[in-house]
C-alpha cells in the first residue's frame, strides 16, 4: 500500500518551515482507496515568493486546523504504507520535523518519483513535476497546490509501476528512513544545556568556537544541530566537543550579543553572518516643493537611516505597506516614477501631494509620524525587557539615536536618569545590524517597555 503525498510550506530557513497544505492519497497500486486533503495553519508567516507561487496566503490559513489537530489522521492514513512523493526527501523531512515538534518520531519507508523517473523514463529534458507530467501527457490541475500535485504524482507513479516490468527497480528504491540516533557524546553535551533563552557557543577539541547561535530554548536548538542532516550540521556534529552558553532571558539581548560575537569571533560555520547583513536602508529628504520624500538606497550609517533592510525588495515591501498605512503618495515614497500624478491619485487613494494638491504641512505630518515610529534619530531611550531571573530586567540603552550597550538590573533598582543607566551598561558596538535588530524587535513586541529621557 502506498501513501502518495504533496506538501506546501511557508518557505524560510531550513527546518524552520511550516506546512500550509497537505494532500495524501492512499493508493493500492490500482486505485485510490482513501484520501486526506487540508489547509494547515503553520503558526508562522508565509514567505512572499511562496504566496505568489501557490496562491496560499496568511488570511486563508487563519482558521485552518493546526498541525497537531490533523496529526492523528496523517498517522492513520499512512500506517503500513510506503510514502511516495516527487522529491520525497523534502516532503519526508518536513513531515518528520512537524511530528518531532510534537515529540513524536514519524518513521515510514519512502519512494521518490524523481529518482524512479530517472531510472524508468531516462532522457527527459526536466524531471520537475510540472514539466515531466506534461511531457508524458499526464493532466495536472491546480499546479503548486497540494491536491493537484499529489494527484499528478498518483498518475505518474501508476505509469512508473507499469514500466517496472520486473517489479525490482521500485522495490530496490525504497528507503527505510531509520530513526536518527544521537551519539553518546552529543547526549552528554545536551544533558548540561538549559532550556532558557540565550546565546550558545559550539567548540571543537582545541576550544576554538566553530558556531555561535541564539535561541529561546538553547537545549532544543543545539539538539536540532545534532539531528539535522544538512551538510553544515553534519560537519558540526563531527567536530563538536563542547557547548558553552550565556543565558540572557531577553531574546533582544540574545540577538544583540549573537550579532556582536559573530562579528568579533568570526566562527567558521557562521560565514554568512560575519559581514553586516542589512544592506539597504530607508532615507528621507525634502524636495523643492517642501514635501518629505522617502527613498530606499544602499545602507550607509553616515546618512542616518530611518530603518534598514536585508535587501532592496524587503525595503520596497516595507514602503508599500507604509504608503497604505499612512496614506502616503507613491511618487514621493519612491515607488512610482512619474513627472505627473501617481497611480493612487488617479484612483482617488492619494490626496495629491504628487501634484501639489495636498498642503505640505498635512502630508509631512503623516511622514513624520512614520519616521518617529521607525527611527531612533536624536532619541535618548532605554528599552526594558525580560531578565535572567524573575526579579531581574534587561536594559538596552540608546543615546542620541545610537545603540550604546546593554545591562541587567534588579527590579528594586530604579532607573531615574541617564547617569544611573550608564553605570549598569556594558558598552557594545553600534552598527546597522544592531539598529535593525532593535527596531525590528520593538515592532514585533508591542509590550516592550520604553523609557524616553530628555
Amino acid at each position: 500500500m502506498y501513501a502518495i503525498l504533496d506538501i506546501e510550506t511557508t518557505g524560510g530557513k531550513y527546518n524552520e518551515e511550516g506546512i500550509t497544505e497537505i494532500a495524501i492519497y492512499k493508493f493500492d497500486g490500482h486505485k485510490v482507496v482513501d484520501q486526506f486533503i487540508s489547509l494547515i495553519n503553520p503558526e508562522r508567516d508565509i514567505q512572499p515568493f511562496v504566496v505568489n507561487l501557490t496562491g496560499i496566503n496568511n488570511n486563508m490559513l487563519r482558521n485552518a486546523p493546526k498541525f497537531y489537530e490533523v496529526a492523528k489522521r496523517i498517522v492513520e492514513i499512512t500506517e503500513d504504507c510506503i510514502l511516495v512523493a516527487h522529491n520525497a526527501q523534502f516532503d519526508y523531512r518536513i513531515l518528520s520535523t512537524e511530528f518531532r515538534r510534537l515529540g513524536f518520531e514519524f518513521i515510514r519507508p519512502s519512494l521518490c518519483t524523481v529518482e524512479l523517473s530517472k531510472d524508468l523514463i531516462p532522457g527527459q529534458d526536466s524531471y520537475s513535476l510540472g514539466k515531466l507530467v506534461r511531457s508524458l501527457g499526464i493532466p495536472v490541475t491546480d499546479r503548486h497546490r497540494a491536491s493537484g500535485d499529489a494527484l499528478a504524482t498518483v498518475k505518474l507513479f501508476q505509469m512508473l509501476l507499469d514500466k517496472d516490468t520486473t517489479k525490482s527497480i521500485i522495490q530496490q528504491s525504497i528507503r527505510l528512513n531509520p530513526k536518527f540516533q544521537l551519539e553518546p557524546r552529543h547526549l552528554d553535551i545536551l544533558e548540561e544545556l538549559p532550556t532558557t533563552t540565550g546565546v550558545y557557543y559550539i567548540h571543537k577539541s582545541d576550544g576554538d568556537i566553530i558556531y555561535i547561535g541564539k535561541s529561546n530554548n538553547i537545549k532544543k536548538r543545539v539538539n536540532q544541530h545534532f539531528t539535522n542532516s544538512n551538510q553544515k550540521s553534519k560537519k558540526i556534529q563531527a567536530l563538536v566537543t563542547a557547548v558553552t552558553y550565556e543565558t540572557t532571558g531577553s531574546e533582544l539581548v540574545a540577538l544583540l550579543k549573537e550579532s556582536e560575537e559573530i562579528k568579533r569571533v568570526k566562527p567558521i560555520f557562521n560565514r554568512a553572518l560575519r559581514r553586516t547583513i542589512f544592506t539597504h536602508a530607508l532615507y528621507s529628504f525634502v524636495d523643492d516643493n517642501g514635501y518629505i520624500n522617502l527613498k530606499i538606497d544602499v545602507a550607509d550609517l553616515r546618512k542616518n537611516p530611518i530603518t534598514t533592510f536585508t535587501n532592496r525588495e524587503s525595503g520596497k515591501s516595507f514602503v508599500n505597506k507604509a504608503v497604505e498605512d499612512y496614506k502616503l503618495c507613491q511618487k514621493l515614497a519612491g515607488l512610482y516614477k512619474t513627472k505627473t500624478s501617481c497611480f493612487n491619485y488617479d484612483i482617488k487613494t492619494c490626496y495629491g501631494a504628487c501634484v501639489e494638491k495636498e498642503p505640505t504641512e498635512a502630508y509631512n505630518k503623516r511622514v513624520e509620524a512614520l519616521i518617529n515610529k521607525y527611527s531612533f534619530r536624536n532619541k535618548n531611550m532605554v528599552i526594558i525587557d525580560s531578565g535572567r531571573d524573575i526579579d531581574e530586567r534587561s536594559a538596552i540603552f540608546i543615546e542620541n539615536g545610537i545603540f550604546k550597550g546593554l545591562g541587567f538590573f534588579n527590579l528594586n533598582y530604579q532607573i531615574t536618569n541617564i547617569d544611573v543607566l550608564e553605570s549598569i551598561i556594558t558598552p557594545m558596538q553600534n552598527n546597522r545590524d544592531t539598529q535593525h535588530i532593535i527596531q525590528n524587535y520593538i515592532h514585533k513586541n508591542k509590550r516592550v517597555k520604553i523609557i524616553l529621557f530628555d
